[in-house]
């Protein structure tokens, strides 16, 4: 069994989160014609979070569209048979501001499929990605616009992102992996 050591535990988990919702609020000037796009399957858990907060902070319901960007990995060998980019696209983004929220940046190749996928859909006016966690590694040019915690990794670690709605606990935990 690997060797897991807490890195953010549940309240400092909601601290970030809460410091991710005010930089969106700041960077964009307001709310306004923001929409937010959770990754699947930790990622819209996070952009639900986000939207909750920026009811309370500004009294205005935020649209959450959940993604699944599986049909669009290119580092995956069976990814032919899924039909669908977004289970439920009921929001118009054509001319929206878009925060695409995940758990976890490592070599950029998730946010590239979020981005092609958001491409099949509409027409943001505008971009920004939100991580909890960004570990490094990038393989493609790409960073994060509001970060939870800046967490340098080796490639043989493994970060696990926990979400109570899922694991019963909040946390983000780093652990070695020797496969």
């Amino acid at each position: 069994m690997p060797n897991e050591k807490v890195v953010l535990n549940g309240m400092s988990m909601q601290r970030a989160l809460t410091r991710i919702t005010y930089e969106i609020i700041e960077k964009n000037k307001g709310v306004d014609n923001l929409v937010l796009i959770g990754v699947k399957t930790r990622g819209v858990y996070l952009a639900k979070r986000i939207s909750s907060r920026l009811k309370k902070l500004e009294n205005t319901d935020i649209p959450v569209i959940e993604l699944d960007v599986t049909k669009y990995r290119d580092d995956l060998k069976d990814n032919k048979s899924i039909n669908q980019a977004v289970a439920d696209n009921v929001v118009e983004i054509d001319n929206k501001n878009i925060v695409l929220v995940d758990d976890v940046l490592f070599t950029g190749r998730t946010v590239r499929a979020a981005l092609a996928a958001i491409n099949e859909i509409g027409r943001p006016n505008r971009i920004n990605l939100a991580v909890l966690v960004d570990r490094g590694h990038r393989e493609l040019p790409i960073r994060a616009d509001f970060v939870g915690k800046n967490l340098p990794s080796s490639k043989n670690e493994k970060i696990k992102v926990l979400v109570s709605e899922i694991d019963d606990r909040d946390g983000v935990e780093i652990s070695q992996s020797w496969d």
